[in-house]
């Protein structure tokens, strides 16, 4: 990579993490994918970034292709590179966005998997609460299915953005939105509990800082530490087949439509710019309600 490689791309993650506050794991992302196009180009004998054409963003696009990459894998990877591009057009650091004209592979859209009410309550079983860590857990898996919040959103947490007197919690998203999200009394009880006790007895002995959960050495807690501990959670479950963490938040939105709440409060409290986004769930709440049917219906 060439050293105009180098400080424009360094300049690219500042501006996603300072303008667009966009979290470590996306922003991983986005520095992967821009430093294979890099190599690739020098691979090309074009070892200036900015001379890079349509033609040979054609190149790299038949290469991807032929390693079979999932089309949502290529699509992540053109959408990044297009950002990166459109911010160094902004700088008048090119004259022209070689990824413009590239048109996005259309992704077959999946409906989201989710866990049924009775599998949240398998999970719930799974965790014991004698120790400070189980504690933790508890009040981790609560707080995630009471308010359907991204995990990096959760990592952010602090002790003064919760109110426990109206049962809120503030919740930075995406571009630096915020949305005030209500919990239950099962959130609330846990939550209680790992302040009083698990976190203090976590955070004892360490430097001290206002970051809701915590590790076992007392640091904040961090969105790939809270995955790691939710595919644990699962794993020690009864539960079965392919998961992963984000169906809790998939659950939350499922469950409260098929409980019937409206569209647009769960667009708000999922924190969607768009309620195209949230619409996904009215397929898989028709399914969940079928399945419901079939399994409880007498005569169905």
């Amino acid at each position: 990579m060439d050293q105009l490689g180098n400080v424009s791309l360094k300049s690219f993650i500042e501006y996603l993490q300072i303008e667009r506050n966009y979290s470590p794991y996306t922003i991983e992302h986005y520095h992967q994918d821009i430093k294979e196009f890099l190599l690739f180009l020098n691979e090309q004998a074009i070892e200036d970034e900015t001379e890079a054409k349509y033609l040979d963003v054609r190149i790299y696009l038949t290469k991807l292709f032929e390693k079979k990459l999932a089309r949502k894998s290529i699509a992540r990877k053109i959408s990044s590179l297009r950002s990166y591009y459109k911010f160094l057009l902004r700088e008048k650091l090119v004259l022209e966005n070689p990824f413009s004209l590239v048109s996005i592979p259309k992704i077959e859209k999946r409906l989201p998997e989710f866990f049924y009410e009775e599998e949240m309550q398998q999970l719930f079983n799974a965790c014991e609460t004698n120790t400070p860590i189980g504690q933790r857990n508890k009040a981790l898996l609560e707080l995630l299915y009471a308010t359907g919040m991204r995990v990096g959103e959760c990592s952010q947490i602090r002790l003064n953005d919760l109110d426990l007197f109206l049962s809120t919690v503030l919740v930075r998203g995406k571009g630096k939105k915020e949305r005030y999200i209500p919990f239950g009394s099962f959130a609330h009880n846990s939550i209680e509990l790992y302040i009083q006790k698990g976190r203090k007895e976590l955070i004892e002995k360490h430097s001290s800082h206002d970051y809701l959960f915590v590790n076992y050495r007392g640091g904040a807690l961090t969105a790939r530490g809270i995955r790691k501990i939710l595919n644990k959670m699962i794993d020690q479950s009864s539960l079965n087949g392919k998961i992963h963490p984000h169906m809790i938040r998939h659950s939350f939105a499922t469950h409260l439509l098929a409980n019937g709440a409206d569209m647009r409060t769960v667009q708000e409290l999922l924190g969607h710019a768009f309620l195209s986004s949230t619409q996904i769930y009215t397929h898989v709440t028709n399914e969940y309600l079928r399945k419901t049917y079939m399994s409880h219906h007498p005569r169905a």
